[in-house]
């Protein structure tokens, strides 16, 4: 059961990596990366579960973190170039 929510997960994952590569915004690259990180975490915690090893848990927490401030960082700093751009 677990191995079809692995395959899942991994199938979501590349759907992710596709709308971040054929995003037709910013703001969708963005969000698809973010999915993308939400979704490791995820598989980091299935794997971690598998094989019985609970620091994987610790890992995907750690993960979680840098995914969120990245994701608001990297937001910030668009909407900074993008305010910049159009006072030029």
């Amino acid at each position: 059961m677990f191995a079809a929510a692995m395959i899942g997960v991994l199938a979501t994952m590349l759907l992710a990596l596709v709308r971040a590569l054929k995003g037709p915004t910013v703001y969708d690259r963005v969000l698809a990366v973010n999915m993308f990180g939400t979704k490791t975490v995820l598989l980091l915690s299935v794997i971690g579960f598998l094989t019985g090893r609970p620091d994987f848990l610790d890992l995907g927490l750690v993960y979680a973190l840098i995914n969120f401030i990245g994701t608001i960082a990297i937001l910030k700093y668009v909407s900074t170039v993008g305010e910049e751009e159009t006072q030029a």
